[in-house]
Order: C-alpha cells, then sequence, then structure tokens
C-alpha cells in the first residue's frame, strides 16, 4: 500500500504540512480508567463505560486543563472519551469517527497474554488482525486527523484512546505508525504535540494529573 497512510511512509509532512504558521498545539488526552482499561483487555469499538476512579480521573484532567483557550475542542464518539470531555468541563465537544480506538476485530476483548496462545508474539502493532483493522487502515485515520488539525488556527484539544492517539503522535511527526509502539500512554493523561520552528515534535508526554 502506497501513500500517506501507509505505515512505512515518513513523508507525511509535505502532503500535510501545516496550512497555518506553525506553532499551534494540539493537547492529547487520554479518557479515564473503564474496567477493562484496568483488566489489560483490548478496548476497541466495545462501549466500555469509566470507572467511578476514571470519573474522579476526569474532573482532574478538566483541573489541569481549565482556563486554557482552544480553538477546536473534539472528542472519539465513544462514551468513554467523550465522557472524559465533559466531566474535564468541556461539555459538547464535536465528534470525529476518526478518533474512534482501533477496531481489533477477532481480538476485541482479549488480553495480549490470551491472544498469544493463539498467536505466539503477537501485537497490535505487527498482527494479525483478523477481523479488524489494519495498520494500513488506522495509519489513514490518523494521517486525515493530522491533515485537518495542522489547518486549525490555535490550539485544539482532543479526547481520544490509547492506540489511535499513539498512531497520531507518530504521524504527526511524519514517522511511520508502528512508532507508537514506543510511545506508551496511560489512561488519564495528557500530552501535547507542537512545533520547533517548522518541525513536528513531541512537547510532553504521558503525563497523568493528580487526583488528589
Amino acid at each position: 500500500m502506497s501513500g500517506p497512510s501507509d505505515p512505512t511512509d515518513s513523508g507525511l509532512a509535505s502532503s500535510t504540512g501545516p496550512a497555518v504558521e506553525p506553532g499551534h498545539e494540539i493537547w492529547l488526552v487520554r479518557h479515564g480508567e473503564t474496567e477493562w482499561a484496568r483488566d489489560g483487555r483490548h478496548t476497541g469499538r466495545t462501549d466500555v463505560p469509566l470507572t467511578d476512579a476514571g470519573r474522579e480521573q476526569a474532573r482532574a484532567l478538566g483541573r489541569r486543563l481549565s482556563g486554557h483557550p482552544f480553538a477546536l475542542i473534539i472528542s472519539s464518539p465513544m462514551s468513554r472519551a467523550a465522557d472524559t470531555a465533559h466531566l474535564a468541563g468541556f461539555p459538547d465537544p464535536e465528534t470525529d469517527p476518526d478518533l474512534r480506538e482501533w477496531d481489533y476485530g477477532a481480538m476485541e476483548g482479549r488480553r495480549t497474554a490470551e491472544i498469544r496462545e493463539d498467536y505466539p508474539g503477537w501485537s497490535i502493532w505487527d498482527g494479525p488482525w483478523p477481523n479488524g483493522e489494519t495498520i494500513e487502515h488506522i495509519a489513514g485515520r490518523a494521517d486525515r486527523l493530522v491533515g485537518r488539525l495542522r489547518a486549525i488556527d490555535g490550539d485544539v484539544l482532543v479526547f481520544a484512546h490509547g492506540h489511535v492517539l499513539r498512531v497520531f503522535a507518530a504521524r504527526w511527526l511524519g514517522l511511520p505508525a508502528e512508532i507508537g509502539r514506543h510511545l506508551a500512554l496511560g489512561t488519564a493523561t495528557i500530552s501535547r504535540l507542537g512545533w520547533e520552528r517548522d518541525t513536528p515534535v513531541i512537547e510532553t508526554w504521558n503525563e497523568a494529573c493528580d487526583t488528589g
């Protein structure tokens, strides 16, 4: 597969470069804790709600985000992301289906150790992905988001999920999607993407919010 959705293609910047002067930031928020996230189960299209701890984490995220002006606030349509936005003080985010989590297909709800009983050495980054999205598919979604958000004049706040945000960050940098394997991302964390002059960079990554 060729073109910007190919995870081996690192030429993203030439095809989806900023439409405005570089300088704005993209704030990435992974949703609060869910039961499946806590237990290490792959949660793609299953609409698992936040736990009580996850709801408190979302409120803590709101305290961290309060007062910062955003030109655009967007969320995955899944309730765990949208509810995190609401509890953080952003009750009406725009939803974007490209922010849905990786569709894990037959791996949905399973832990990696269980999957490896059937597929030794399996990783979401390497596949296989029976009945789910390939890495090329999710890279294509991430590329659409990068192109869209680079064109926004002002900071953007994004509420979404672990794997899709890791792929998004890799593609923001113009790197292959599978580089996301190196970008661990916990629940209820904030990361910021931005620019050093005209070069896309990660400014902060995987910052947890204090719920105390």
